[in-house]
C-alpha cells in the first residue's frame, strides 16, 4: 500500500472529499423533506454497497476485504452511523449553513483524540489551522444568545461522533486498505440500519430516487477520499482543511438559494483559509520521513 506522506496528495484527496460533502449537505436536505431519515440512511448505504461492489470485485472479491480488526470496524461504524443520523436530522431542524458551522467543531475532538491516543503531534501550526478556523466559523454563523436550539445539540452530538470517527479511521489506515475500510462502514451500518428502515419505510415518489443516488454516491466515495487523505498525512493536517467546506456552503447557499453572502462570511473565509495555508507548511519530522 502506498503510505508515502505528502501534504499535496493528501490536499488534492481532500478537494474531492469537499466537492462531494458539498453536494451531499444539499441533496441530503432535500431528500430529508421527504423521507424518514432512517429510510435515506439505509438506501444511501446499499445503494453505496453496490456503486462499490465492482472495485470490490476488481480487487479480489469479498475474501479480500478479509479483516483481522473487525471489532474496531463495528464499533468505528456504528459510531459515524449515529453520527449521520443527527447530522440528516440536523439538516431539517436548522439552516443548512448552520449545521455545517457547528459541524466544524469536529476537528477539535480529532486532533484531541489523534495526538492522545494515535501519539500524533500537535505542532504550532496544526494548533494555529485550528484555532483561525473556529475563529472563522464563529464569525460566520455569529451564534445568537438566545436559547439553544435542540437541532443545534443534535448538529454538535454528530460533529462530536464525526470526530471519534475519523481517528478511528486514520488508526485503521495503519493495517487496512481504504478500499476495506469502506467495504466494512455499509456492510455495518446497513446492517445497523435495517429494522429501524424497514419500520418507517414508505415507497418514495420517483423523483426523490435521484436525490438518494446522489447522496449514495457522494457519501460513499468521498468516505473513499477521506481514508486517501489520511493515508498521506496525518489527521491533525488533513481535518483542518475541511474547514474550507463552511466558505464552500455559504457560495452554495448564495448561488443556489439566492442567501446573502456578507462581510461577516467573507471574513470568516479568509481566516479558514489562512489557517489552512498555515496548516499545509510541512513539519521537520515529515521532510525527513519523505527523504529516508
Amino acid at each position: 500500500m502506498d503510505r508515502t506522506p505528502s501534504i499535496t496528495l493528501a490536499a488534492l484527496w481532500m478537494a474531492g472529499w469537499l466537492t462531494l460533502m458539498l453536494i451531499i449537505a444539499i441533496a441530503g436536505r432535500e431528500a430529508a423533506r421527504e423521507i424518514n431519515v432512517f429510510q435515506l440512511m439505509e438506501m444511501r448505504s446499499i445503494l453505496g454497497f453496490l456503486m462499490l461492489y465492482p472495485l470490490v470485485r476488481a480487487k479480489g472479491g469479498f475474501v479480500a476485504m478479509k479483516t483481522t480488526r473487525l471489532p474496531q470496524h463495528i464499533a468505528r461504524n456504528l459510531i459515524h452511523y449515529g453520527a449521520q443520523l443527527g447530522w440528516f436530522l440536523a439538516l431539517t431542524l436548522i439552516p443548512i449553513g448552520q449545521v455545517v458551522a457547528i459541524e466544524f467543531t469536529m476537528p477539535i475532538w480529532t486532533a484531541i483524540l489523534a495526538a492522545m491516543f494515535l501519539s500524533e503531534r500537535m505542532t504550532i501550526w496544526k494548533i494555529a489551522a485550528i484555532v483561525l478556523g473556529v475563529i472563522g466559523v464563529v464569525v460566520i454563523v455569529r451564534p445568537a444568545t438566545s436559547e439553544v436550539n435542540p437541532g443545534q445539540l443534535i448538529a454538535l452530538a454528530a460533529a462530536v461522533g464525526f470526530g471519534v470517527s475519523v481517528a478511528m479511521v486514520k488508526s485503521l489506515t495503519r493495517t487496512e486498505q481504504t478500499l476495506a475500510i469502506l467495504f466494512w462502514m455499509l456492510v455495518v451500518q446497513s446492517a445497523a440500519g435495517l429494522l429501524p428502515a424497514l419500520y418507517v419505510w414508505t415507497w418514495p415518489p420517483t423523483y426523490l430516487w435521484g436525490w438518494v443516488v446522489v447522496i449514495a454516491f457522494c457519501g460513499t466515495f468521498s468516505h473513499y477520499c477521506m481514508a486517501r487523505a489520511l493515508l498521506h498525512a496525518d489527521a491533525t493536517v488533513v481535518i483542518p482543511m475541511d474547514f474550507l467546506r463552511v466558505p464552500l456552503t455559504a457560495a452554495a447557499g448564495w448561488l443556489i438559494y439566492s442567501e446573502r453572502l456578507d462581510l461577516f462570511t467573507v471574513l470568516g473565509a479568509a481566516l479558514i483559509l489562512t489557517g489552512n495555508l498555515l496548516n499545509l507548511k510541512p513539519n521537520p519530522s515529515t521532510k525527513a520521513s519523505a527523504r529516508s
